[in-house]
């Protein structure tokens, strides 16, 4: 005769089951028992080793309720062998396969210049398309209150912008505290110029190097580093290594994610 074996444990005290998840590259997750968030890099036989946003790696087994993903437990499993379609667009967002680019709003987000719009778009663009926001550059800040101004922020037409080298007692503060409103928004990295909030180490480099008063600051790094001075060609190498939000310094990625939700708000 066949045993039975029934299950005698009270319904209420059953754990639900939850889904399983391929732990794809690039799938941000958190792990339980110990808190730490990052992007899925590897995935072998029983773990997964996960990268922070700091760059440090963790390596965790891929046991049954394992993870949250973005609030909820899931369970991580290896991925199906072949090529898979990418789960994060490179800021670290959900990817949308198959979303069209939306009609451009109203909304800008102004940048100081060229290279601030290209690192931008290199990252954020596929999040950019979706929300229909425009960025544009400016060539510099000395005529902020006069663009704003121009511009007419409007409940209906955000303005974010993003300022470089914004530190206590620079000309960028003094600027951006003389320029108000609520439907502006004005914020900034600490750096003198956007080549430093790309990681050194994805660059290939032990830091930036301190360059001199009055030397120009792009030609001061090429010359510390032993690179040709041509500045369009070392901003080409670095922006070639930049492949996600894992290769910026965090103090930049909050600032354009502050923007793009300041853009995006619906209208109160």
């Amino acid at each position: 005769m066949r045993s039975y074996n029934p299950d005698l444990t009270p319904p209420w005290k059953r754990s639900a089951p939850v889904p399983e998840v391929p732990a794809e590259s690039d799938l941000v997750v958190e792990e339980v028992a110990t808190g730490f968030c990052g992007a899925v890099i590897r995935c072998e036989a029983g773990t997964v080793t996960l990268e922070d946003r700091f760059g440090k790696h963790r390596v965790f087994p891929m046991e049954p309720r394992g993870f949250l993903l973005e609030g909820r437990v899931v369970t991580l499993v290896r991925p199906p062998a072949g090529p898979a379609r990418p789960t994060r667009t490179a800021s670290g967002s959900i990817a949308v396969p198959g979303a069209r680019a939306r009609v451009a709003r109203a909304g800008r987000i102004y940048v100081e210049g060229r290279h601030d719009a290209e690192l931008v778009e290199r990252v954020w663009g596929d999040d950019l398309r979706v929300e229909g926001v425009v960025v544009e550059y400016l060539e510099g800040v000395d005529d902020l209150p006069a663009i704003v101004a121009e511009f007419g922020p409007a409940p209906d037409a955000r303005l974010g912008v993003l300022v470089d080298h914004l530190v206590p007692g620079s000309k960028e503060s003094r600027l951006a505290a003389s320029v108000t409103g609520d439907d502006v928004l004005i914020v900034g990295h600490p750096y003198i110029d956007v080549w430093e909030a790309v990681k050194p180490s994805s660059v290939g480099i032990p830091a930036w190097p301190a360059v001199p008063r009055g030397l120009d600051w792009k030609t001061g790094v090429c010359r510390a580093l032993g690179w040709p001075e041509n500045t369009g060609a070392a901003w080409r190498h670095i922006l070639s290594k930049v492949h996600s939000y894992k290769d910026l310094e965090p103090a930049l990625l909050g600032r354009v994610e502050e923007l793009i939700d300041f853009v995006t708000a619906p209208e109160a």
